[in-house]
């Protein structure tokens, strides 16, 4: 569920600056001792001049999507959050058959 709050908050910042060729991982989920939760995240894109579209000028782009997942998050999950987001370029990721198994759905090639 964080990885789609991610994923909808990369969508509505950057609406046709990026094509649908992005993934976002939940890479660790941890609970922490005073009931936070800390969440780090991968966004995948397919090809290297796609990383500073997601990233903006200074990295002002990946924090306002951060700053929009982390909100939404905190209402879903009740505790506070703190989300940390990687862009990084896995050109195939659209062929990994374990991404497509690990959201439940099927792959055929």
């Amino acid at each position: 569920m964080a990885a789609e709050i991610t994923r909808e908050k990369l969508f509505l910042r950057l609406h046709n600056e990026l094509p649908y060729a992005s993934h976002v991982e939940t890479e660790k989920w941890t609970k922490m001792r005073n009931g936070d939760i800390r969440i780090e995240q991968i966004i995948y894109v397919r090809r290297k001049s796609q990383k500073p579209i997601v990233l903006g000028k200074n990295g002002q782009t990946i924090k306002q999507i951060g700053q929009m997942a982390r909100r939404d998050m905190i209402e879903s999950f009740g505790k506070k959050v703190h989300l940390f987001l990687f862009v990084k370029v896995r050109e195939n990721w659209r062929e990994d058959r374990s991404k497509y198994l690990e959201s439940g759905l099927e792959f055929d090639v």
